[in-house]
């Protein structure tokens, strides 16, 4: 029992760190290779493989305030891209066979984002009215 949990934790490794240095190519490669101009401003924010390394999930996120619309663009953009960044993925990493890549935007910065001005507004609303004194 023991050594299957051992394998398995393994596996699990080996497939984070794939999934890691996929990141930082993608984030090279992005930026470097994709001469596609509705790419914008992007941040591979995370990548999820699958176990058998048969899919690939892609984290980005957008520099700026970018909209429904441009997020739609840069994630079309990229999955248009995909086959060649597979193609430039296989030169750099050593995988019998590369996942295919499914691009996604990363909601949580955006969220973290809107947290932040949510919570600051709050702040400055309280100093502007100050508690009546509490005795």
């Amino acid at each position: 029992m023991r050594a299957g949990g051992t394998n398995m934790a393994k596996e699990y490794s080996r497939t984070q760190r794939v999934a890691d240095q996929m990141q930082r190519e993608l984030a090279l490669l992005i930026q470097r290779e994709v001469r596609d101009p509705r790419v914008g401003m992007i941040t591979v924010t995370g990548v999820e493989a699958s176990r058998d390394l048969a899919h690939a999930k892609v984290f980005i996120t957008l520099m700026g305030d970018a909209g429904d619309e441009e997020i739609a663009e840069n994630l079309a953009a990229l999955k248009d891209a995909a086959g060649f960044l597979r193609v430039q993925l296989g030169r750099v990493m050593k995988l019998r066979s590369i996942p295919q890549l499914h691009f996604h935007y990363d909601e949580s910065v955006r969220r973290g984002v809107r947290l932040s001005s949510l919570i600051e507004r709050a702040v400055a609303e309280d100093r502007q009215h100050p508690k009546d004194s509490e005795e």
